[in-house]
């Protein structure tokens, strides 16, 4: 059998796919081997009996072809069969009838076709290649943040261009109303949606998604992201306003004061890249009563009437803190209500002919302060707002003794008596 040569040097036909990015070198020389067999076949009918071996590191390629030695003159397929005297002649001069030899095949001369069918056959595979390695890589990254330059703005949406020049789109729908965009510019958003139609990764980006948000929290907030606090809740509406409710793991943490930082100094930097949009903290609770109180912040509320069943509320306000509720443009009732999953309506408290209620930190010295807190915790902060409460479900809800609510309910009664 032949001793198989040094191999032909194929540098200048792949150098070129060297150094591709997101393609590990095993695959590499996968796509290489078979692009050679794939010219192979198309050269010699098929490749069943030749052998490729591919070497990327050093750009060159060995191919060699395994023929049926057979008696002189009867040669039937020269593809598959070579006849005893050209075997002895090939460098093979024990080359007997029935054995395999093994010949060489130099690539480069068969030709410019053969070459240029080579490299468009590589070219073809590396690009699907690559385009799979860009679906997996974003797909992995859907939810999280990237960052982009803008490389061109059309009406409809902004082509950015990543690190390594992969294009992601932020439609016009997935953009802060207030952003404006030039080219060269810097921006963060959160990969919205990855899809591969006919092989063509498309990777959407946004800006208006309340991920993006959380993920602006977990860069600025070193406890969100160490797991300390946790964001429970978010409604936003892009530009405008966004309230978030968080919640801590370690009671030693407060986690409004966190998440908003020292002079506002951590929410601040998440503000500016909202576009200036407002952004409320409330610590979140499960009591829906006292949530959605917190969730119509400013707007301090009398009393609230639950529908636990059907998710509505019905929320009694002063005439004053109605409009605080409702909030511009009905924005804060609004956020309430995505935050809260509660519909919420607001009702003006005009009850005893439009006395002023009074709240209970002006109890203060009548009723010791953790009772109060046990009753503003269930959402009652007024004292109409207590005696409109029925007294059993003071008693189960702030978790208090019969005695005291009975003091409580008196205390308040003799005030409105007076």
């Amino acid at each position: 059998m032949a001793k198989r040569e040094e191999a032909v040097n194929m540098t200048d036909q792949f150098a070129e796919f060297k150094e591709l990015k997101n393609i590990d070198k095993t695959t590499l020389i996968s796509v290489l081997e078979e692009s050679f067999r794939s010219v192979l076949a198309k050269m010699f009918g098929n490749d069943d009996n030749f052998d490729v071996i591919v070497n990327p590191d050093k750009g060159d390629c060995e191919i060699y072809q395994n023929l049926e030695v057979v008696p002189d003159g009867e040669v039937e397929n020269p593809n598959a069969q070579i006849s005893l005297s050209d075997a002895q002649a090939d460098d093979d001069p024990e080359a007997e009838v029935g054995e395999d030899h093994t010949r060489k095949i130099d690539f480069a001369k068969f030709g410019r076709r053969a070459i240029l069918n080579l490299r468009q056959t590589l070219a073809s595979k590396i690009l699907d290649l690559q385009k799979d390695a860009v679906y997996n890589k974003f797909k992995e990254l859907e939810g999280e943040l990237v960052t982009g330059e803008v490389y061109q703005v059309w009406k409809r949406e902004v082509l950015l261009l990543d690190d390594e020049k992969n294009e992601l789109l932020l439609p016009k729908d997935q953009q802060i109303p207030t952003d404006i965009y030039r080219k060269g510019d810097t921006v963060r958003a959160v990969v919205h949606n990855v899809d591969n139609k006919n092989n063509n990764p498309k990777i959407t980006v946004s800006r208006t998604s309340e991920v993006f948000l959380r993920r602006l929290f977990e860069l600025e907030v070193p406890e969100i992201h160490d797991g300390l606090i946790v964001i429970r809740k978010v409604a936003r509406v892009p530009g405008e306003r966004a309230k978030i409710a968080v919640e801590s793991y370690d009671d030693r943490i407060d986690p409004v004061g966190a998440c908003v930082g020292v002079k506002g100094a951590r929410i601040h930097g998440i503000v500016r890249e909202l576009r200036n949009e407002n952004i409320d903290v409330i610590p979140y609770t499960t009591n829906p009563q006292l949530l959605i109180q917190r969730a119509l912040s400013p707007a301090k509320i009398s009393s609230i009437r639950l529908d636990d069943e059907n998710k509505h509320a019905e929320v009694f306000l002063r005439p004053e803190e109605v409009s605080l509720a409702i909030g511009k443009g009905g924005l804060n009732i609004k956020l309430a209500t995505m935050l809260t999953d509660y519909s919420i309506d607001v009702y003006r408290d005009l009850d005893s002919g439009g006395e002023e209620d009074i709240y209970l930190d002006e109890f203060k010295d009548e009723i010791d302060e953790w009772v109060i807190e046990a009753l503003k915790d269930m959402g009652c902060d007024t004292a109409k707002s207590v005696l409109r409460t029925p007294r059993e479900e003071l008693i189960e809800q702030a978790d208090l003794e019969e005695d005291t609510v009975d003091n409580v309910l008196a205390v308040l009664r003799a005030e409105f008596e007076d």
